[in-house]
């Protein structure tokens, strides 16, 4: 390449990663006015926990084994190509899920059919959606190839702003249109997803796409890399992001059921408890991408990956407080929840940083596809493990069942962080954090550098 392309290359790929935050903006308004809120739709459908169960984890796990065809998919079509068409059909999906809340409003449908109806074209809609990861992470690989930890947070902590405000405002929406007009409600938010996802695509066809050509000496199919998990390291740190999907699902899917069924709060309470753990993601990814680009993915995984285990456990103590202090019961979750995101947000960072620190070019797709499907597995055993503890009402003293799952899930987090984090190595130089060099930091921090690390 001459100076010129070389030059002309380097402005393309600048503009593909504006181009990026761009389109992962719109899918952010997608995000939060229509996922985010697929499992109190699911709810006001007449879902029961089994079904919130398969809707919170099924749907993800045929998605990302559907991936398997994307790398198929890459030896013969572009890896725009493949996400245009992928996220077109997903916007698509939207339109019969806004039509099943009319079908239960106007014809009567049975809660049973309707749920199941539900999970069949969510799945429709994930398969879809998920089948463009490959092909994206790919993507992003050739255009990210230095300090990936400051770009992607800055990135994400954009994308949850947006998602934030989504989230804030569809709640309001919803709390409007309570009661008997509820589907009303959810039919002009699931409106806004579809068409956002829309724009999100349309942003696809200007951004630049760095030449790929699909090798066959770097195949390796799914069995190959599990076959090997305990013998490399990028392996080992799968299984251990994997097993802790188990851990965190037997209650991930069941806070929504929590917050809306048993302790009947409102979609505005719902909305600030929900928005506190967006917010304080927000907040603190920079912190985390900064920290990561210095210290090493690793060591954040770590710091958060222990923090995390306490979620479901700092749930348990809304069972008291909803008899001796309702008043309290909605701030003190606002703080659960808050410590929440910000643990999240450096342990979601830190792992998908990491496959990109630890994989080369060539076998990122794989990579990436054969990550998502483990993690997926993992969420679709943890959810459905939860489900059957709220089936079969397994209770503990004054724990009703999904408390138990939130203790069962935090305990099972624990355990798996005694057995698996020590097993992972960081793979690149970075600079040792010690005790000492972090008291004298913070020591001889002044306010303006407190608030740098967080911009």
């Amino acid at each position: 390449m001459v100076g010129k392309e070389v030059h002309q290359e380097k402005l393309s790929i600048e503009k593909a990663k504006k181009i990026s935050i761009a389109e992962g903006s719109f899918n952010g308004i997608t995000e939060g006015v229509g996922r985010r809120y697929i499992t109190p739709y699911a709810i006001s459908l007449g879902a029961n926990n089994i079904q919130i169960g398969f809707l919170s984890s099924l749907p993800l796990l045929l998605g990302n084994f559907t991936q398997l065809l994307t790398l198929r998919l890459m030896r013969k079509f572009s890896r725009k190509k493949i996400i245009m068409i992928g996220a077109f059909i997903e916007a698509l999906m939207w339109l019969p899920i806004i039509a099943l809340g009319f079908l239960m409003v106007f014809i009567n449908l049975k809660s049973d059919l309707a749920s199941v109806l539900l999970i069949i074209i969510y799945s429709i809609l994930m398969i879809h959606g998920t089948i463009t990861v490959p092909a994206w992470s790919s993507w992003m690989k050739d255009l990210v190839t230095e300090k990936s930890g400051a770009y992607f947070a800055m990135r994400t902590r954009i994308i949850e702003l947006i998602t934030l405000t989504s989230i804030l405002i569809a709640g309001f929406v919803l709390d409007f249109f309570r009661g008997n007009k509820v589907f009303f409600g959810f039919a002009i938010l699931f409106a806004v997803a579809f068409i956002a996802r829309l724009v999100s695509v349309s942003f696809f066809k200007n951004k630049y796409e760095p030449h790929f050509k699909h090798r066959e000496e770097h195949h390796f199919t799914l069995f190959d890399f599990i076959k090997k998990m305990l013998n490399n390291n990028f392996g080992r740190f799968v299984l251990f992001v994997s097993l802790m999907s188990v851990a965190v699902w037997i209650a991930s899917p069941f806070f929504a059921v929590y917050m809306l069924k048993e302790l009947n709060l409102s979609y505005a309470n719902y909305t600030l408890i929900v928005v506190a753990s967006s917010l304080t993601s927000i907040l603190f990814f920079p912190f985390w991408g900064k920290f990561s680009d210095l210290y090493g993915n690793l060591k954040v995984l770590k710091i958060c990956s222990w923090l995390i285990c306490l979620i479901p456990l700092l749930w348990l103590p809304s069972v008291f407080l909803i008899k001796s202090n309702p008043g309290f019961l909605v701030p003190y979750l606002i703080a659960v929840e808050a410590l929440s995101g910000a643990c999240w947000a450096g342990y979601n960072l830190s792992s998908s940083n990491f496959v990109y620190d630890a994989v080369t070019r060539e076998k990122m797709a794989h990579c990436f596809t054969y990550f998502n499907i483990l993690r997926s597995i993992g969420f679709f055993i943890g959810s459905m493990a939860g489900g059957l503890i709220l089936t079969f009402s397994i209770t503990l003293f004054i724990l009703t069942p999904i408390l138990v799952a939130f203790l069962l899930s935090g305990v099972l987090r624990i355990l798996i962080n005694i057995l698996l984090m020590n097993k992972v190595r960081e793979v690149r130089e970075v600079k040792i954090l010690k005790k000492q060099d972090v008291l004298e930091k913070l020591n001889n921090m002044y306010p303006e550098e407190m608030f740098r690390m967080f911009r």
